[in-house]
């Protein structure tokens, strides 16, 4: 069977839906299927070896090519040369670097025309993608985000190609857009979902949550959780110095600032003066104000020499960072769709402490590799972390129960498999579950 990924990059730092893919794509294909991706927009950040042929892949609805087109209509007829230099991999990098600097009124504008791509000026860029994928004739065409459901019709149209949507975050980027935008970008989604043979979300929580967001009768989203390959990430060395840990985007919504007032509440008021705190993930340029001002908060309460900071980690680094820790929080305080880093830090049997929400709960309790306490209670936190880190055994136990299910459950192996099961029962090549689930 060929599967074809369009897959969203971002130039500049890592995202879930990234790695989602390059692993599902690469699992499959070592299982024997042809497996292909296509980057689009920006080029792809991950962190393990990517797919192969994946380098000599064209990208598609370059960033600075769309930008330019939806700012100067005469720029749609410049000539096949420009536009292709626009789409080098290293300009696009460069731009993806002062990508913040684009305006909420532009985000709106632009994601709306991609939700009705076939009508707007990015029609030339459509039909690049269609002529490319009429030479791979793929069985199954995957959609890394529902932003991209404006492209679904079309392309079951050219190609009779079965259509899989995967949802991961899509409400806090449209919720962020400037009305009248993010309402009518909310309502032309829901509109379009229906020309996707599957919508897949990674977890209960979300498929239930889009649904209702959406207007979809329960059930229309199954659920085939994130999966990543594992083997690399090995047992944390418990014997070593105690110390909290952080691996995300280091920017507001991922909680940095609950994080580091939680922080200062443990070593102030719970009398932990030898833990430290480490802090790894993305840095972009747009995080960087935020980073200095949680550096100078903790040199006003006299920590700043107990902190490390570890932005942009390598594959390598990232495993030896995870292994270092004794307890691991993302306290991120949006609806967050799944969290792959809660996987990698269980995978190396690290407790973890996150809050009540989200797809949260559903992860830990799949796992029994960690604790939830109450959402944006800083206090709540530190004295969770606090409660296992006085107590060894206890923090064992939870880390060798998270990493054996983790390892069982959310490996790529599993997630594959879950995802053929599907692809079977789209192209009738086998059957698959009814309930909302594969």
């Amino acid at each position: 069977m060929k599967i074809t990924f369009l897959t969203p990059g971002t130039g500049s730092y890592y995202c879930g839906a990234c790695m989602r893919d390059n692993v599902l794509a690469k699992e499959l294909y070592r299982q024997g299927e042809d497996a292909a991706i296509l980057p689009m927009y920006l080029p792809l950040v991950l962190d393990e070896e990517a797919l192969p042929g994946l380098e000599d892949t064209p990208i598609f609805f370059g960033g600075i090519n769309i930008f330019l087109q939806q700012k100067i209509p005469l720029f749609r007829k410049a000539p096949v040369w420009l536009h292709r230099s626009l789409n080098s991999a290293g300009l696009l990098r460069w731009a993806a670097r002062h990508s913040h600097m684009t305006s909420a009124r532009e985000h709106g504008e632009m994601t709306l025309e991609m939700l009705d791509v076939e009508a707007s000026c990015f029609r030339g860029e459509l039909d690049k993608l269609i002529d490319w994928l009429k030479r791979e004739e793929p069985d199954v065409i995957c959609l890394s985000t529902a932003l991209q459901a404006g492209m679904a019709e079309e392309l079951k149209a050219k190609l009779e190609a079965r259509i899989v949507l995967f949802f991961q975050g899509e409400d806090t980027f449209l919720d962020s857009l400037a009305e009248p935008y993010r309402s009518r970008c909310w309502e032309r989604l829901a509109q379009r979902l229906s020309a996707s043979d599957a919508l897949v979300a990674p977890s209960r929580y979300y498929a239930d949550f889009m649904s209702e967001r959406l207007g979809l009768a329960p059930g229309s989203i199954r659920v085939i959780a994130n999966g990543l390959h594992l083997d690399s990430y090995g047992k944390a060395d418990q014997g070593g110095p105690l110390a909290v840990g952080y691996l995300a985007r280091m920017c507001r919504v991922k909680g940095l600032e609950q994080l580091v007032d939680a922080y200062i509440f443990l070593k102030k008021e719970l009398d932990h003066g030898e833990t430290r705190l480490k802090i790894a993930g993305a840095m972009t340029e747009g995080d960087k104000p935020l980073v200095t001002q949680m550096q100078d908060r903790l040199d006003r309460a006299g920590l700043g020499s107990s902190v490390d900071w570890r932005p942009n980690l390598d594959h390598h680094e990232k495993v030896n960072f995870l292994r270092s820790l004794s307890v691991f929080s993302v306290p991120a305080t949006y609806p967050e769709a799944f969290g792959l880093y809660l996987i990698e830090a269980m995978a190396c049997g690290v407790p973890v402490v996150q809050p009540r929400s989200a797809a949260f709960p559903e992860i830990i309790e799949a796992t029994g590799g960690g604790l939830c306490t109450s959402p944006g209670n800083t206090e709540a936190l530190a004295r969770t972390w606090h409660e296992l880190l006085q107590d060894d055994a206890r923090r064992e136990k939870i880390g060798r129960m998270g990493r054996v299910n983790t390892l069982e459950k959310y490996e790529a192996k599993v997630m594959s498999e879950k995802f053929l099961a599907l692809t079977r029962e789209l192209t009738g090549a086998g059957s698959a579950g009814t309930d909302g689930s594969t």
